[in-house]
């Protein structure tokens, strides 16, 4: 799966602390979404879906690998 969490967050001026604090996730959470290690829960990218005010599939896409 790729994400686009680190482009959604720069166009909210948000860093990867804000965002945390936002969800209820640590910072390294974050990170690790970003750098696909880490595949978020529905609840969490339902979260992060309210906070970007846009569906989930505009910022998470699955690959030819998933």
């Amino acid at each position: 799966m790729e994400n686009t969490i680190k482009v959604e967050r720069a166009i909210l001026s948000l860093t990867q602390e804000d965002l945390a604090k936002k969800i209820g996730v640590s910072r390294q959470t974050i990170n690790s979404i970003e750098a696909n290690r880490y595949v978020p829960s529905t609840v969490l990218a339902l979260k992060l879906s309210k906070v970007f005010n846009k569906p989930v599939n505009d910022f998470f896409k699955l690959t030819d690998q998933d």
